[in-house]
């Protein structure tokens, strides 16, 4: 009986599956963006309710809406983009476009079996944060053509091939 080996035993890398365009990434960026700030206004404007004499009032200029508002929307993103990630392989906006989060080739195992671990995914999840605040400005007054990184050893690839 013979048997053949795998690309990776004889030295080569596993392939990963197809990379993702840069719209369908930037769609599920701002999918998910979108997610955590309407579920953070919404949990500020909640906070900042109060009811006199049967009028109700918002209070914005009150610190618990803000802290109500940047809580929730830490907490909806880091559900979104490491639990769900880690369960799903992949947060809402990328499922709703049709990608997923691999590790990068460094085992024998197929692309569809390695499971991003969760200190990965925080690690992707916090350069994230970092990739808005200095990337994202630096990219739209330069007018660059620089696109996202994956990082901490974690690839976006497209769900199916087609």
């Amino acid at each position: 009986m013979v048997t053949q080996r795998s690309g990776a035993s004889r030295g080569r890398a596993p392939s990963l599956p197809a990379p993702p365009s840069s719209a369908r990434r930037i769609t599920a960026a701002v999918l998910d963006a979108l997610l955590a700030l309407v579920c953070g206004l919404t949990a500020g404007a909640a906070a900042g309710v109060k009811v006199v004499d049967g009028v109700v009032e918002l209070r914005p200029s009150s610190p618990s809406v803000w802290g109500a508002a940047v809580g929730a929307l830490l907490a909806v993103s880091f559900v979104n983009h490491v639990l769900l990630t880690l369960a799903a392989r992949a947060s809402v906006g990328k499922l709703l476009t049709g990608l997923r989060v691999v590790r990068v080739p460094d085992s024998d195992a197929p692309a569809s079996l390695r499971r991003p671990p969760f200190l990965r995914l925080i690690g992707r999840w916090l350069f994230g944060f970092y990739w808005t605040v200095v990337f994202v400005p630096i990219h739209l007054a330069a007018d660059s053509d620089v696109e996202q990184q994956d990082a901490v050893g974690l690839r976006v690839v497209r769900r199916h091939a087609s």
